[in-house]
């Protein structure tokens, strides 16, 4: 006799849905398509006012409605408008200024700032570069701030011709300080700005842990710092040469202000402003 169920009562489920269901999926520019009811096959070319664009292979365009009805790789689907797009973050200079595109440098105001020394100079055009060139802002360095009031004198600093220093180590009863003192009070010195952070130089306003290390070596006063420092990290330090490619190893750490002291960014910022006000 026929057996009308088959071998397995279990093999076919009486319950289970017919159609396959539809799923929703954005109608994202670029997504192949078919229309179900005419067939249409195309990308999505736009997607406005509740509608879909639809080009064929031939390069023929038709508008359909979003909704359901459609198939994607054989599968019903519902589409769905697209979900905007998160407006992208604005570009940023390596000082954190958002960048200006388009912009040529600035013709250079008469105003100025100055550095102690050559390191403090690539550090600051690495790092704010592009603000000063927007700005017009000239960078130059010192050499050393012994002669200041006279450098000062002789730049003759007045409305409209402002000059900014950064000087390194400038803490209470110290040399620079009492440098900095006499420039405030002599001439120029209401159109003078000296600033400074802490650090015996330059190179310490560097994050140590770009370095790989907690904390900056403690050198002995009786050592040349920068030799110190190079003789700490087991780096060649015999001439100037070396000395020069420690800094260059140093420098090539930082990405931007965020691997340089608070100390060194607020005093930068705070020259360009200085410089950079017109009255």
């Amino acid at each position: 006799m026929k057996d009308l169920y088959g071998s397995d009562v279990l093999a076919r489920n009486p319950h289970a849905p017919k159609r396959v269901r539809s799923i929703e999926m954005a109608a994202d520019v670029g997504l192949v398509v078919e229309d179900v009811q005419t067939g249409y096959v195309g990308s999505i070319v736009r997607v406005e006012y509740g509608r879909v664009e639809l080009e064929d292979f031939d390069g023929h365009r038709r508008p359909f409605p979003v909704g359901p009805g459609y198939l994607v790789d054989g599968k019903p689907v519902i589409l769905t408008a697209p979900k905007p797009k998160a407006a992208a973050a604005p570009a940023r200079t390596a000082s954190g200024s958002v960048a200006v595109a388009g912009v040529r440098a600035r013709t250079a105001l008469a105003s100025r700032i100055y550095v102690e020394g050559r390191h403090d100079a690539e550090l600051v055009e690495q790092v704010w570069g592009a603000d000063l060139r927007v700005e017009g802002v000239v960078v130059e360095y010192l050499g050393g701030i012994d002669d200041l009031a006279a450098i000062v004198r002789d730049f003759g600093p007045g409305p409209g011709r402002r000059l900014g220093v950064l000087v390194d180590h400038l803490v209470d009863g110290s040399k620079e300080a009492r440098i900095a003192e006499e420039v405030r009070r002599g001439p120029g010195g209401e159109h003078t700005l000296v600033v400074g952070h802490p650090y015996v130089d330059v190179w310490q306003a560097v994050k140590p842990a770009r370095l790989g290390v907690k904390k900056w070596p403690v050198i002995p006063r009786h050592v040349e710092w920068k030799h110190g420092i190079c003789a700490a990290f087991n780096w060649p330090h015999v001439d100037q040469a070396d000395i020069a490619a420690a800094w260059r190893r140093i420098r090539g750490t930082v990405r931007d202000w965020n691997d340089l002291e608070p100390e060194l960014i607020g005093r930068v910022e705070e020259l360009i402003d200085f410089v950079t006000t017109t009255s």
